[in-house]
């Protein structure tokens, strides 16, 4: 039994056929599956803007397999939008908002099965969270990635070169008109940004999941193909409904530990560990993802450079094969039994794959001639971050793999990037951003921008920032993020003060201040802890119900007890 038929079947539920038919549903149309499209579409987003006509072809795929298509909206916030200013404390927990309005929309009217249509950073795993927490049949399909902009600095432009470039002009290294021509030439097309960044990781670690069909994730944007997966997906749902594949038969410990060998063997976003976390809280996995990320980095291969670790856009990662390309290199150390929403195993989606366009080298490397025999993400644990910290050494220069540097130390984003433009980040500095964590921001802000400005004013190669905030997945350079427990909590981080010295040891996965453990204790003992931000309001409840970066920043209800 569906579980529409509970309010469409039988006379006594006329009252719910009656509804639907005042919106112009049909007998027959509600005689069929009922399939919920959760649809982020907006003009807000351009990873979301073509989401219109991507979920009328699901419709379409929907109505030609037999099912019914209702649709119903979900926001989603653009984290380049919010960066930078008071937005950036809602994006994280708007993750939850999602997740939260796409389980009461499903419940709501008992939709048999979901369609999840999403592309951005907090977007994509807010839509995977509902799904395990719903575990019902859902395919999740991205409107896929932007094409690259005019060559600027060595590589096609995005939106984040704006950033770097407003750095150079600050240290007067480019002019005012080079500075102009990105606005109108960095975003030739819509779609999530045409760089590795958290959103094209998510959706890239959505088709290692298993829960977006081959070649999905990335796809782009403004592709014919794009739509044809789209119809293909509405036609891949009813099957999953008719086989009773449903979320949590996709979402295993062994499929998430698929997603994060393909994170660590393309070098995605440092995002990915938090949400991959949260993915697998919401799904009642026992895996931990934090301590996995830490084992396999050592063990994963980089098998794949894209930007912001080479110059190679998404777009080339797509003719260069993929995710589905990518596994089918990395199948020995992965579990390829696994079932994924094609209705097949991804051995079965290897297999079969039909490639569009050559493979190329330059972008994907075999098992045996990695671009690294390492992970292009790392967990490091030290005094500073007696929890975690994360980092992306996939992504910036081998020799900043151990960096020791002199604190320079700012309580928020604004004060750190309003240094580093007016010239007080020297070299050897270590940049210390803090009260950023997911309650003292509140929302874990991303400190892009901070990371632009270093390179633009040159010190990319000469400095290093460490903080409980986290950052974008577009950003290189020597950092480290989601320092837990974070500064608000009372974690080190807090204490650091101006001139201390930091250590940062990638390769022995540590991070410690350089200052005695009596020192540090004497610290502690006189921090106060700072009053919350936000006391009303949604942030008001997230300041309170937030948990570290360490556990995926969800929301833990147990602390209402």
């Amino acid at each position: 039994m569906y579980r529409s038929e509970k309010i469409l079947r039988g006379i006594d539920n006329q009252y719910y056929r009656a509804t639907y038919k005042s919106m112009g549903f049909s007998t027959e149309d509600l005689k069929r599956p009922i399939i919920g499209i959760a649809n982020a579409w907006s003009e807000c987003v351009p990873g979301h803007f073509n989401l219109r006509q991507v979920a009328q072809r699901v419709k379409d795929g929907i109505y030609r397999a037999g099912g019914t298509p209702v649709e119903f909206g979900v926001i989603g916030g653009c984290d380049g939008m919010a960066q930078g200013h008071d937005g950036m404390h809602y994006i994280l927990p708007s993750r939850e908002l999602i997740a939260n309005s796409v389980e009461s929309m499903a419940q709501i009217n008992l939709f048999d099965a979901l369609v999840l249509l999403g592309s951005c950073d907090k977007i994509v795993p807010g839509l995977l969270m509902a799904a395990a927490r719903l575990d019902i049949p859902c395919i999740l399909l991205p409107g896929g990635p932007m094409e690259g902009g005019i060559v600027f600095d060595g590589r096609q432009s995005d939106q984040t070169s704006s950033a770097e470039a407003y750095g150079m002009l600050s240290a007067k290294k480019i002019t005012e008109e080079e500075y102009k021509v990105l606005e109108d030439c960095s975003c030739p097309t819509c779609g999530s940004c045409s760089y590795l960044g958290t959103a094209n990781t998510m959706c890239s670690l959505s088709e290692a999941l298993g829960m977006t069909l081959p070649d999905g994730g990335i796809t782009p944007a403004s592709s014919a193909a794009r739509l044809a997966l789209a119809e293909q997906t509405g036609i891949k749902i009813m099957e999953l409904l008719d086989k009773g594949v449903t979320a949590r038969k996709v979402i295993t410990n062994e499929s998430v530990r698929n997603a994060i060998k393909v994170c660590l063997a393309m070098s995605g976003s440092t995002n990915a560990v938090m949400h991959l976390t949260a993915i697998a809280h919401e799904a009642e996995l026992d895996i931990n993802v934090l301590e996995e990320f830490g084992t396999l980095s050592k063990t994963t291969p980089q098998v794949a450079k894209i930007n912001p670790a080479s110059k190679y856009n998404m777009v080339d990662f797509y003719r260069a094969g993929g995710v589905v390309r990518l596994m089918g290199e990395m199948s020995s150390i992965l579990d390829t039994d696994q079932m994924t929403v094609s209705g097949q195993t991804v051995a079965e989606n290897i297999a079969g794959h039909h490639y569009l366009y050559p493979e190329d080298r330059r972008v994907i490397r075999t098992l045996n001639d990695p671009f690294g025999y390492t992970g292009g993400v790392a967990v490091l644990r030290g005094n500073l971050a007696p929890d975690t910290g994360i980092t992306k050494p996939g992504a910036f220069d081998k020799s900043l793999h151990h960096f020791v540097g002199e604190a320079i130390c700012f309580d928020s984003e604004e004060e750190a990037e309003e240094a580093i433009i007016a010239g007080k980040v020297r070299d050897g500095h270590v940049v210390v951003i803090r009260y950023e964590g997911p309650k003292g921001g509140p929302g874990m802000r991303e400190m892009f921008k901070a990371m632009k400005y270093l390179y633009g004013r040159g010190l990319a190669l000469t400095t290093a920032l460490i903080t409980d905030g986290r950052f974008s997945g577009t950003n290189n350079g020597c950092f480290v993020g989601h320092i837990s427990p974070e500064a608000a909590e009372g974690g080190p981080i807090a204490i650091v003060k101006d001139g201390d010295k930091v250590e940062i040891d990638v390769d022995n996965g540590a991070l410690n201040l350089l200052v005695s453990d009596e020192e540090i204790a004497e610290r502690l003992k006189h921090w106060v802890r700072p009053q919350p931000k936000f006391e009303k309001g949604y942030l008001g409840l997230y300041c309170k119900l937030a948990s570290s970066g360490a556990q995926g920043a969800v929301m833990d209800y147990s602390k209402l007890k």
